[in-house]
């Protein structure tokens, strides 16, 4: 039986979350009746989420349209940016298309509802925001993270949840979907990888109760950690070793940062998603508090993933770049060259870590 809890909810576009300590159990109060009316008053829906989608974003698009499609909805699954190559298990039945190569922008479908899934950020949808700005289709936003636009949207957020794939599967409850063992997986690989496997701060009682629900529908904790984790290449790994190798520290080992450019990418045969939780290694170093690298990417821009350790904030360190993201995971883009880009980024790490250093500098 499907488990419903009702809730206040705010009718101004936007949905925010309230939450509530039940015996252990952070239970969600964000009401879900007014996507059962969307859903109910609508046929046509295209699904969307961030460039250079992670598990939760892939998970959390598969989920939604799994529960779209129990309805007997007709759904399209299609971003900006195709799944990493270390996720195209996640996509084995190609349902998530890429713009402009799996399917071209005329050819998308005329639908009543675009659904956008963990990201509230126009910039983070790349060439997809284009085609949703100048549609007239309605829009739903369900996400987890902090930074946030106004995208006209009735909104499902809660800025307290570990990942959107565990709001997903909130959703499906309150709607009276089960999944299948598939969908069941990539769910719960959106919400072990946003968790890191379980061990950050955001994890609940809630979450494992969820992890545990996914595998009683299929999914293998095993098998997907093998896949996540256990299949770098022989040029990932070499990467590894050359950028690592060159790691830096500052604020009296309190930040770690290091770097990687096309050489380190011609050198080794690797590709720019093989940077990807490089940055995790540096936040292993005992009395690190904060990391970041920069990857050059080929488009002449500067991508940098940022990290920290409770009470510091990266999200708002990110935002003053123009990036976002959760408070100790984020991400921002500068157009500046990688030198000048590493300076930037590094001087504000310090004024966070170091604020009377950075007031003397200045």
């Amino acid at each position: 039986m499907c488990r419903h809890i009702s809730g206040p909810a705010c009718y101004i576009n936007r949905l925010y979350i309230q939450s509530q300590y039940t015996i252990g159990f952070k239970v969600s109060e964000l009401d879900w009746a007014p996507l059962r009316s969307i859903i109910d008053t609508n046929q046509k829906f295209i699904i969307s989420s961030h460039v250079r989608p992670d598990a939760d974003a892939l998970g959390s698009e598969l989920g939604i349209a799994a529960i779209l499609e129990a309805f007997g909805k007709e759904v399209t699954v299609v971003n900006a940016s195709a799944p990493p190559a270390n996720l195209q298990f996640m996509n084995s039945e190609d349902r998530i298309l890429k713009l402009s190569e799996d399917i071209q922008r005329d050819a998308l479908p005329d639908v009543d509802v675009y659904v956008i899934v963990d990201t509230s950020a126009w910039q983070q949808l790349g060439a997809m925001a284009d085609v949703i700005q100048k549609s007239g289709g309605q829009r739903v936003v369900i996400d987890h993270h902090v930074s946030s636009d106004d995208m006209g949207a009735t909104e499902f957020k809660d800025v307290m949840s570990p990942a959107t794939g565990e709001l997903v599967f909130e959703a499906a409850e309150h709607l009276g979907v089960t999944f299948d063992a598939a969908t069941a997986a990539a769910l719960y690989a959106a919400i072990a990888t946003d968790t890191g496997w379980f061990r950050f701060p955001s994890t609940s009682s809630n979450t494992m109760r969820i992890a545990g629900k996914l595998m009683d529908l299929g999914a293998e904790p095993h098998i997907l950690f093998n896949r996540l984790y256990e299949q770098r290449t022989v040029a990932r790994v070499r990467l590894a070793g050359r950028v690592l190798g060159r790691i830096e520290t500052d604020c009296d080992g309190r930040l770690a940062w290091i770097y990687a450019d096309s050489r380190d990418l011609t050198a080794t045969g690797a590709v720019p998603s093989d940077t990807e939780s490089l940055v995790n290694e540096c936040l292993m170093i005992a009395e690190t508090e904060a990391a970041f690298i920069a990857v050059r990417l080929p488009s002449g821009q500067t991508k940098f993933s940022l990290r920290c350790r409770p009470p510091h904030d990266v999200a708002a360190l990110a935002a003053t770049f123009g990036g976002g993201g959760h408070k100790l995971a984020s991400g921002a883009t500068l157009s500046e060259s990688l030198t000048e880009a590493v300076t930037k980024v590094k001087a504000a790490f310090v004024g966070m870590l170091t604020p009377d250093r950075a007031m003397q500098n200045d």
